[in-house]
């Protein structure tokens, strides 16, 4: 019996079997179901089925938008994905839409932090710190219907778009894998020197609640650091960034400290230990200075100083060129200029010129009708002035209220403050213009709430899947290649998602009577080495036994 090209069908596979295998091993659709019981037997994707759905949409990197997931489903093995009662034409937007609904109505943040902070003490991925931060996410439209049950869209404290309304994410990120185990949506315009204080309040409550033994050392930047702030905090422990702003900050970073003074650290960095009682909080401070920082900041600052003094030579000119009618008004004009420049000395003398009734050379004749003054300014830069700025670059300090530097030393400061990054990388991904935060369009204040718990929930997946492939291979001594042919053992997860572009699930469908058959194509030797080193489950999505 001949097979005909009717028989045969392709869909792709590529990466979505690892996202599909991983959610699997977090049991991502089992801890939404169990918290959000919704029993209707009509329903053939539950909420728990629809987040998953959500996932591997917000992880295809494909740039469509959640109204077009069975678009996005129609050329995908969605049985082998999601499970075999499931079609694409299943997950629409009213499906997803309800989903979303049942979220916003449950508590997005509490849904979330029960479901990460599960995974998390599952598989044992609770750190010793805790890394909480915040950034807003631009929205289009109107929203002017305001839910008291949900989030404001509000103008807010935007660097990029602050034409645009918004909403603020805050995450906490912990342990080995960056695993963002706290997800927060809140208004537009509310302002992090508050909420972070609530934040970090409330995840030690929550804690208590699941009996959770691990304590956390909460670092964030400066918004943490404020007098209200500190007193509140005094049953957890801290690092945070202090604010240049403050008196004691800005004096000790003008401070000069001789090299003795100076403890070196690692990756250019060296340090002064000191110690503070402001906010009346006992505390540790580390004034740090970084040598690539400097670099960096030094070559900024010269580069506008170059540009002040431009500007100022060119203010001086047009002055020095003016006429005025008394000395007193020349003067005032002078110090308008001087006080805007404090890089550079500038002195001025005033010369009076007489007005006469004809042009050309004045005689013993010529008839005076008035006085004119003008300006010569003289012009130097201010070194002093100028060494004095750059010795600030590059510093910045660290206050902790962890009084053990035995156990803590103020190297070990640095250190963990430097793991900020983690939740900072965080959010580059949730921007990722190929994520599905691209364009949030939906007009709802709850969905829009959901929908940023179900983006975190994608962010959670693909650093847990990326911790487990770097892990594995160091615990095989096993090494792949890199996007330049280099073998490494901690590629990022977006690299394995490429490497898997091009793996298809063929059907054969039966000609008369029988099974369909299924086949895997395309999975060669390092793709089938990345899949084992993934884990059994993923391994079920390709096929492999």
């Amino acid at each position: 019996m001949e097979l005909k090209a009717s028989n045969i069908e392709t869909v792709r596979l590529d990466h979505l079997g690892i996202v599909a295998g991983i959610c699997e091993e977090l049991k991502i659709a089992e801890r939404v179901n169990s918290l959000i019981d919704v029993t209707d037997p009509r329903r053939k994707v539950t909420c728990g089925k629809a987040v998953v759905a959500m996932i591997l949409n917000g992880l295809g990197f494909v740039g469509r938008a959640l109204y077009m997931t069975p678009k996005f489903f129609a050329n995908a093995p969605v049985q082998r994905l999601l499970g075999a009662t499931i079609t694409a034409e299943n997950l629409n937007d009213d499906s997803l839409g309800k989903a979303l609904d049942e979220i916003g109505d449950f508590g997005a943040t509490e849904l979330y932090a029960n479901v990460a902070f599960g995974i998390a003490m599952e598989h044992k991925l609770l750190g010793k710190t805790a890394h909480l931060d915040s950034t807003s996410m631009s929205m289009e439209g109107e929203y002017s219907a305001k839910d008291p049950e949900a989030i404001n869209i509000a103008y807010g404290f935007a660097k990029q778009r602050p034409d645009l309304k918004q909403f603020v994410i805050q995450m906490a990120v912990t342990g080995p894998a960056d695993l963002p185990f706290w997800h927060e949506a809140l208004d537009g315009n509310s302002s992090d020197k508050s909420s972070f204080v609530e934040t970090i309040q409330t995840v030690e409550a929550f804690k208590k609640e699941l009996s959770s033994k691990v304590d956390f050392k909460w670092i964030a930047d400066s918004a943490l650091y404020n007098k209200n702030s500190l007193l509140q905090l005094k049953d957890v422990l801290w690092i945070s960034r202090v604010p240049e702003t403050i008196t004691e900050a800005k004096a000790l970073i003008s401070t000069y400290f001789s090299d003795e003074r100076w403890i070196e650290h690692s990756d250019g960095y060296k340090y002064v230990a000191c110690k503070s009682n402001y906010g009346d909080v006992t505390q540790r401070w580390v004034l740090v200075y970084s040598r690539e920082a400097y670099e960096r900041e030094a070559a900024t600052f010269q580069k506008n100083l170059a540009k002040k003094q431009t500007a100022c030579e060119k203010e001086l000119w047009h002055l020095e060129n003016r006429k005025f009618f008394c000395q007193k008004d020349a003067e005032l004009e002078f110090k308008k200029i001087a006080k805007n420049h404090e890089f550079f000395s500038i002195s001025c003398t005033y010369e009076e010129e007489f007005k006469y009734s004809k042009k050309g050379r004045p005689t013993s004749m010529s008839q005076k009708t008035g006085i004119e003054w003008h300006a010569k300014p003289l012009f130097q830069r201010n070194e002093m002035a100028i060494q004095e700025a750059l010795n600030t670059k590059g510093k910045f300090i660290l206050a902790t209220n962890d009084l053990d530097a035995t156990a803590t030393p103020e190297g070990s400061l640095i250190t963990e403050y430097k793991g900020q990054q983690s939740v900072e990388k965080g959010f580059r991904f949730l921007k990722d213009p190929w994520f599905l935060s691209d364009k949030i369009f939906l007009k709802s204040q709850k969905r829009i709430e959901a929908l940023s718990m179900v983006m975190t929930l994608c962010l959670l997946v693909y650093n847990y899947a990326q911790y487990v492939i770097r892990s594995a291979l160091k615990k095989e001594n096993e090494a792949i290649p890199n996007q330049l042919g280099k073998l490494v053992q901690n590629p990022t997860m977006r690299w394995i998602f490429q490497i898997m572009a091009g793996i298809s699930v063929v059907k054969v469908l039966p000609i008369v009577n029988g099974e369909i058959f299924e086949i895997v194509s395309n999975l060669t030797v390092l793709r089938n080495k990345i899949l084992v080193l993934l884990g059994p489950l993923v391994c079920t999505k390709y096929g492999i036994s």
